[in-house]
């Protein structure tokens, strides 16, 4: 036995921290947290100032005894788990649970698992901070309440086996009220019109292609305008030049890694979690759980030699991010990798994936604006009203986008760019093929799991730690949410051309609606969602939660107690608990949900089939 024992969460983690920090110390895992409020009860003394309960959880029972001989042999007892609240109230817990003293007890926190880091951590220690303490412990405590009264009144009034969430629920309403809004939705056919235009100067093969400035509503109209191009004369009127610079993203937090690694590698926001988990033991990344946009000193000197020596001098620009997110916790890296030379990795095909994206966007937020040419045409011609107009864009200097380019939501919204020759007003233009095209207005689009972090973030619900564990539970434990993939239906749609003076119409038939890993509300979701927004609007309200957040943040900041932050959520809630438990109404039995767009059935949830009506 060492004269040190260094604790921390993970196994995976001890031995490499044994390694770096070498003789006479000893590195032993907690496995996680080792206690949590007592399942029996309520594990909460309400009348007590809302003090919680503890109880050291049956499967750590092993581990507790094994620490208790270690530190009780120990000169020094270091809590070295994780740099959040989450790991700060680990480090709260084996202190109380182990009977440890302050006078030999040390709190160290690192960002990453490298020998640098956890050296002067241990050269740097400090004492357990209370307040992140009692921010952790205020979310448990609450978690807990809403779920304990909550739960018995769905059972009763809905469907036994139930459970509600202050963040599940909400993220659950989101979803709901989107299906809705799809389901109101009326799609309305319109025309676009899109041209392909010769420069009569330039070489044959020279092509232009423009949009119309107007949408027709019916093909009579588009028909008109197109009868109207027959005879016309287009030239060039109008040529605009711009140049523009774009700024790399800024290095990864937990949500933006969550979105890009759905976006461009298909994860789920579990696997992304669980493979930069796996990362971040291995001591390849720093941790990944962050709401900070910051880069340490050292790293951005280290990510510039890495620039100036792959990519040139000219590509290298020092950045400092400052963190946007709404209630950002406590002042912690990005995610990065621990040391930015090394461009790849060993490992599996996920692991090197992530770490590729990691890379290339913590190195890229140190690099270059991108210079470009856009330069906006206009085509018209005398006798008509409407423009043609086209775009493109010129790369001056690449910078950034020689290494990385963001990803995007909605992959119908990428436009092709185009590169324009030199071309000068008046300048005439031939009209090769000029077509209008049946379009019909979008739905709004269903949430994936990336797009619901990014709006949970946008309204300042949950934190880095609850995303991926909040859509787990939606979808996996309570089946509220279906992860699903539709095929989508064929469509018959008009198109317009005009070509060699001739219009010409064709029938043709695409396949629309397909969807691919989208988040679909269960009937039981949108029946709890109902139930709750009816009787607890409170606990569906965005402001309300997003509120709740921001005083957990506050809690940890020492600027609230948070008991008194209990007391002020739990009396009005407790009393409405109460009130709609006395209310003898039942459930209706059947609940029109409306007309699903695809296939103009009347949708019905029959609530039998879920449990009794009580």
């Amino acid at each position: 036995m060492g004269e040190n024992l260094v604790i921390v969460e993970s196994p995976a983690k001890a031995k490499k921290i044994e390694k770096f920090l070498g003789k006479g110390f000893t590195v032993k895992s907690s496995f996680g947290h080792i206690r949590d409020l007592e399942k029996k009860n309520l594990g909460i003394n309400i009348s007590g100032g809302f003090e919680p309960n503890y109880e050291v959880s049956s499967d750590k029972k092993a581990v507790v005894e094994e620490l208790k001989k270690l530190a009780k042999n120990a000169q020094m007892v270091w809590l070295a788990s994780d740099p959040d609240r989450e790991g700060e109230a680990i480090a709260w817990h084996l202190f109380h649970t182990l009977g440890l003293k302050e006078e030999n007890t040390k709190r160290i926190v690192f960002q990453e698992i490298t020998k640098d880091a956890i050296l002067n951590a241990v050269e740097n220690p400090r004492s357990i901070d209370n307040n992140l303490v009692m921010a952790q412990q205020a979310r448990r405590v609450l978690d807990r309440l809403v779920g304990f009264e909550l739960s018995p009144i769905l059972w009763k009034k809905v469907a036994p086996k139930l459970s509600a969430g202050r963040v599940q629920s909400v993220a659950v309403r989101l979803i709901v009220e989107r299906e809705r809004e799809i389901m109101a939705f009326e799609s309305t056919p319109y025309f676009r019109v899109n041209g392909v235009f010769h420069p009569a100067n330039a070489k044959k093969n020279v092509k232009i292609g423009a949009s119309l400035n107007t949408r027709f509503n019916n093909a009579a109209q588009a028909n008109s305008f197109l009868e109207k191009c027959k005879e016309a004369d287009f030239a060039i009127e109008n040529v605009e030049k711009k140049e523009i610079s774009r700024t790399p993203a800024p290095p990864f937090t937990t949500s933006a890694l969550q979105q890009e690694a759905a976006r461009k590698l298909g994860f789920s926001v579990s696997q992304t979690m669980r493979v930069a988990q796996k990362l971040y033991e291995d001591g390849l990344i720093t941790y990944m759980r962050t709401d900070s946009t910051n880069l340490s000193k050292l790293a951005i000197g280290t990510i510039k030699q890495v620039i100036t020596e792959n990519f040139g001098a000219e590509y290298s620009k020092v950045r400092a991010y400052k963190t946007k997110t709404k209630g950002a916790q406590e002042a912690h890296e990005a995610i990065r990798p621990t040391f930015p030379a090394n461009m790849t990795i060993e490992g599996t095909a996920q692991e090197k994936k992530l770490y590729e994206l990691i890379w290339k966007r913590a190195v890229a937020s140190q690099m270059a604006d991108a210079e470009l040419e856009k330069t906006e045409i206009t085509i018209g011609s005398g006798n008509i009203v409407e423009k043609f107009i086209s775009q493109g864009e010129q790369v001056v200097f690449d910078g950034f986008l020689k290494l990385y380019i963001e990803g995007k939501d909605d992959e119908d919204m990428e436009n092709e760019t185009q590169v324009l020759p030199a071309l000068a007003e008046n300048e005439a233009m031939e009209q090769i093929e000029i077509t209008a095209t049946e379009r019909f207005t979008q739905k709004p689009p269903r949430y994936s799991e990336a797009s619901l972090v990014k709006k949970l973030e946008e309204l300042g619900i949950g934190r880095p730690s609850t995303y991926a564990p909040t859509i787990s539970t939606i979808t996996q434990k309570r089946g509220y949410i279906l992860i699903d993939n539709r095929e989508g239906t064929e469509r018959e749609y008009s198109q317009l051309t005009l070509k060699g003076g001739k219009i010409t119409e064709q029938k043709k038939r695409e396949i629309t609606g397909s969807e691919k890993k989208k988040l679909f509300p269960q009937d039981i979701g949108i029946l709890v969602t109902d139930f709750l927004g009816k009787n607890f609007e409170n606990i569906l309200d965005y402001g309300f939660t997003a509120q709740v957040e921001e005083d957990f943040d506050k809690i940890a900041d020492g600027d609230l107690i948070w008991n008194k932050v209990i007391g002020d959520f739990y009396t009005p809630f407790h009393k409405q608990v109460e009130q709609t438990l006395q209310e003898s109404t039942h459930t209706n039995a059947e609940r029109v949900l409306g007309t699903d767009p695809a296939t103009g059935k009347t949708m019905i949830v029959r609530l039998g089939k879920f449990g009794p009506l009580v």
